[in-house]
């Protein structure tokens, strides 16, 4: 016999039904909020770009391991989009002149990586983007790293919860070029320290030793030690004035969780300052979350004038196992407010009845199947529709309408012009419970 068509999505790739969804449109909502508080408004565009573009700045490992990339029927080689940092430059380079000055955008992308799927890492994901271009100063890191943490305080968290880690990839460069390293070999050990607490320590050495040689241990045993890169830079340095100071800044502007981390490097080639990750605290959860950074001359591969900027990513996938490792799930309330059964010679009453609520800021769900009423109140609740009525001849020549209130077990008689009234009522009552209970 032939075999069906497998009912699994695609591996690394989730389905949405409607529990899920309303989690993801929750989360949506929090991130919009947030980040439109602060004054960014939401742009877009299509999950197909040249794969060039990937390959101008992104770095190796993401083209060669990380895309899905095709030819296309016009011969041009195209990529799901696994980031949205070069699409954001790539807009602003292209209306580099006509834009006001500074620009703040955000974005909800779905991004496509071929990796390996695990726990907070899958092959699709959706990401919310925040970028704020035209500020050379460090006020445009604070303000980022501010939206990044109420972020995580306005999904419920408190600021013990997670800790906001920072470098600086100047002063990396500094203490790489103490030891003499070439860009190429900067580069090389650089990548090694992003992968420093993916790997065993001998792995981490042996990584190092290939560049470093007798100096690997000197290295590492500065790079395990703030004290010791204070003291190997001096106290007078630039790079550790301008730390010290962007701490002191971040602590002012009521960031107290942020913790100086010369070991994160960040993935990508193209940050060119500040970088910052946001880590879980949760010992069942400890990780990195999301993170970004300051990348000023990305705009150069389009040849456009630099133009400084600063941004971060943050994937709704490990927002979402951040929010269960603090409980901090909501739970699935039904968009649908009213579930309507027709009973015979009701079917104009339903129709005229509906179209009256709907009008009035109702959701209505009208089943017209004619099954019993038991097994109507049955789907009713299967969904969780809070409120349940019948609309039959009776119903119709009185205008009378008896409300069940499924979640209390209770029911009332109103009139039709007193439905819409109620039902919003108790819907907005339910709402305010939920926010003081919050």
């Amino acid at each position: 016999m032939k075999k069906g068509i497998d009912t699994a999505p695609y591996k690394g790739v989730r389905d949405f039904y409607p529990e899920e969804m309303f989690l993801q449109k929750y989360l949506f909502d929090k991130m919009r909020k947030t980040v439109e508080s602060f004054g960014f408004v939401e742009y877009g565009a299509s999950i197909l770009e040249p794969a060039e573009l990937y390959k101008a700045k992104s770095g190796e490992e993401i083209i060669n391991d990380q895309t899905y990339t095709f030819t296309d029927r016009g011969d041009r080689e195209v990529t799901l989009r696994p980031e949205m940092t070069p699409t954001i430059a790539r807009m602003i380079a292209a209306k580099r002149r006509e834009l006001p000055l500074p620009i703040k955008w955000y974005s909800i992308p779905n991004l496509f990586r071929y990796e390996r799927p695990q726990r907070g890492r899958l092959r699709e994901h959706f990401q919310l983007n925040v970028d704020l271009f035209g500020i050379a100063e460090v006020e445009a890191e604070v303000e980022i790293i501010k939206v990044a943490s109420e972020l995580l305080l306005n999904l419920g968290a408190k600021d013990t919860d997670f800790e906001i880690r920072i470098n600086n990839r100047e002063l990396t460069n500094v203490f790489l070029d103490k030891f003499k390293l070439s860009a190429e070999e900067k580069l090389k050990v650089s990548k090694a320290i992003d992968k420093k607490n993916k790997i065993s320590k001998e792995s981490f050495k042996e990584a190092l030793q290939i560049i470093l040689n007798d100096k690997t241990d000197e290295f590492i045993s500065i790079l395990e030690s703030n004290k010791k890169l204070v003291e190997f830079l001096g106290e007078e340095s630039t790079e550790i004035k301008k730390l010290t100071k962007f701490i002191d800044t971040l602590l002012e502007a009521g960031i107290k969780n942020v913790v100086f981390d010369q070991c994160l490097m960040r993935g990508f080639d193209y940050y060119t300052g500040f970088v910052f990750e946001i880590f879980d605290t949760n010992p069942e959860n400890r990780r990195s979350l999301f993170g970004g950074g300051r990348f000023d001359k990305l705009l150069q591969i389009f040849d456009a004038e630099d133009l400084p900027a600063v941004g971060f990513g943050a994937g709704d996938v490990t927002l979402a196992d951040f929010m269960e490792a603090h409980h901090l799930l909501p739970s699935y309330r039904s968009p649908i407010d009213l579930y309507i059964c027709t009973l015979d010679g009701g079917n104009t009453a339903v129709n005229n009845l509906s179209t009256t609520l709907r009008k009035n800021g109702v959701n209505i769900f009208v089943d017209s199947t004619g099954r019993k009423i038991g097994d109507e109140i049955k789907s009713a609740l299967k969904q969780q529709i809070p409120f349940f009525l019948c609309v039959g001849e009776k119903e119709a020549a009185n205008g009378k309408f008896v409300l069940k209130n499924l979640v209390e077990t209770k029911e009332i008689t109103l009139k039709e012009e007193e439905i819409a009234d109620f039902i919003r009522e108790s819907r907005n009552k339910t709402r305010r419970l939920e926010i003081k209970e919050g």
